[in-house]
């Protein structure tokens, strides 16, 4: 009789599952842990070649996004892309790189009014995997000396910057009064030789500018920045120097003087 009244008791009370955290571990509630040594959310993603990974910002807080794709040594092949809304793309890029370890690619994009995605393409063959990761905190910033270097490129002009050899990295930042954003930025080193080419396109270079961290190690590094847009769709470029090794100033350069004794000959 005891078992036939307690029967209706166990129905209406619901299961409770307890489960012992482990050591090390804190428990989480409301949220999808991480799995593997190297899961989190700010930790690189390998994409191997012809695959695509997206990364998804529900929280309209997120208004920018670090993209930081890299090789081991191989050609860097890929397309990037921002989600905002069903068949909208306000920005996306095509970027290629000779040597991803020695030239990693590192661009800031503009993700107001979430939800963003951003959508990551490895177009290259599969023996060219890359390395991507995108992040939302600790972000690169342009420095005083960017923002006010800015110079005007009219539609179909084009603007290159030399830089010394000390100079290890460069900003580059583009923008617009609001109108549309299409440019080509090339690295080169030595006649036509491209190290690293970004095919930007932005639907709004005031609401969505460009910036990015372009590696220059060696010498005989040069920046070409070309509006590929009509002559009514000007833009401002910022080129200067983000990194500058002060120790390259006392290497030997090829064709310079020989200093002996204190007098060159």
């Amino acid at each position: 009789m005891w078992l036939m009244a307690a029967l209706p008791a166990l129905r209406l009370s619901s299961p409770v599952m307890q489960i012992a955290p482990t050591a090390g571990v804190s428990s989480t509630y409301g949220k999808v842990a991480p799995t593997g040594p190297m899961a989190g959310a700010d930790s690189s993603i390998l994409v191997q070649g012809g695959s695509l990974r997206t990364w998804s910002y529900r929280s309209p807080a997120v208004e920018q996004v670090q993209v930081v794709l890299s090789t081991e040594g191989r050609p860097l092949d890929a397309n990037v892309e921002l989600w905002h809304g069903p068949d909208n793309t306000p920005c996306k890029m095509h970027v290629y790189v000779e040597n991803g370890q020695l030239r990693p690619f590192s661009a800031v994009i503009e993700t107001p009014r979430g939800p963003n995605t951003v959508a990551i393409r490895n177009t290259g063959q599969i023996e060219f995997p890359l390395a991507a990761r995108v992040i939302a905190e600790g972000i690169d910033m342009p420095s005083e000396d960017c923002l006010a270097s800015s110079t005007t490129i009219q539609g179909g002009a084009l603007r290159t910057y030399p830089f010394d050899p000390s100079v290890e990295s460069v900003q580059v930042l583009l923008k617009t009064d609001g109108r549309p954003l299409n440019s080509r930025i090339e690295l080169l080193q030595g006649p036509n030789n491209n190290k690293q080419v970004i095919e930007l396109y932005t639907e709004d270079g005031r609401d969505r500018p460009f910036f990015c961290i372009l590696e220059t190690p060696e010498s005989g590094n040069v920046v070409r920045v070309v509006n590929t847009a009509p002559v009514e769709f000007p833009m401002t470029a910022a080129v200067v120097p983000h990194s500058i090794n002060n120790e390259m100033s006392n290497v030997a350069v090829m064709g310079g003087d020989i200093v002996i004794g204190g007098a060159s000959i």
